[in-house]
């Protein structure tokens, strides 16, 4: 197990108020592991804006199935990302609305300019990129 080093932290006391009140709904037993994981989140933050580091996430769509060619469009981007998709899952939502989730990884980059050109097709109704790191540099 890694080293643990101590540190203190002054903060205006309503912000602290505010800060214990949500680490309390989200469960946390103590403002250590909430730190650690803001300070985690960050850090992948920051993997994915330089664009270089090799990351995963999920693209998520939603959109009209009837939008002439888009199927076809949407395939086609998927085949010209093909290294960076790795799984994908459809969901027919009613008879005219799909949700798809792509499993991807690779370049930030890569999967960033893949997740714009989907979600600019006509019929796409919304998209997200949630984004995580592969693990590799983060403790």
């Amino acid at each position: 197990m890694a080293r643990l080093a101590r540190f203190s932290v002054s903060m205006d006391e309503r912000l602290l108020d505010r800060f214990d009140r949500l680490i309390g709904r989200k469960g946390y037993q103590n403002r250590s592991e909430a730190l650690r994981d803001l300070i985690r989140d960050r850090l992948v933050e920051e993997e994915w804006s330089g664009g270089e580091a090799d990351v995963v996430g999920v693209v998520s769509l939603l959109y009209d199935h009837h939008t002439k060619g888009l199927v076809e469009a949407l395939t086609g981007v998927q085949h010209d990302y093909g290294e960076n998709v790795v799984s994908a899952i459809h969901v027919h939502l009613d008879h005219h609305n799909c949700f798809e989730a792509l499993v991807v990884k690779g370049r930030a980059a890569s999967i960033r300019e893949m997740a714009d050109r989907l979600g600019s097709l006509r019929g796409v109704k919304h998209t997200r990129l949630t984004f995580s790191s592969s693990g590799r540099d983060l403790p």
